[in-house]
């Protein structure tokens, strides 16, 4: 039965996405993904969201929260708990809407120091299907885009 359901996990849709930011060390990566205050900042897919509350416990058991509003109107929150924590290095969590708690995810953040900065690897799995995953990745994609201006700007 364990076996099953292992099957069935990494047969679920996931998303993977890669950056490399010039001239950011690793460090820098983190504190924008684990500090709420940097969070607040770029967290988000909408230019014009705003975030409304972000609460984060950095260690293994620990949970985070992040609410945001978008231009619309609407409201969204995420939470999720933090399965690995390798400072600098790794971020493993899991991910829950608010509006549907039973379709959680897991969400791994590799950053990779590199000669000239540091190479984030980016990964959304368990996905409950396709079309859950795609929604992720059009939300995702212009998040990561403004994490890398947050990351330029920081750096400036």
């Amino acid at each position: 039965m364990a076996e099953e359901a292992t099957a069935a996990a990494r047969e679920r849709p996931s998303l993977r996405i890669q950056r490399h930011y010039e001239e950011v060390p690793p460090e820098q990566v983190w504190h924008a993904w684990t500090d709420p205050k940097a969070l607040s900042v770029w967290f988000g897919p909408g230019e014009d969201n705003s975030v409304i509350h972000a609460r984060t416990d950095v260690r293994v058991g620990g949970s985070f929260c992040v609410a945001f509003r978008l231009v619309n109107g609407n409201e969204h929150e995420v939470s999720g708990i933090y399965k690995e924590v390798v400072h600098a290095r790794k971020l493993v969590f899991t991910w829950t809407w608010r509006d549907s708690p039973e379709r959680e995810s897991l969400v791994t953040v590799l950053l990779v120091p590199t000669a000239t900065g540091t190479r984030m690897d980016f990964l959304h799995e368990q996905f409950f299907d396709q079309a859950e995953r795609d929604d992720h990745e059009g939300g995702w994609l212009p998040t990561i885009d403004k994490l890398g201006r947050f990351l330029a700007a920081d750096a400036a």
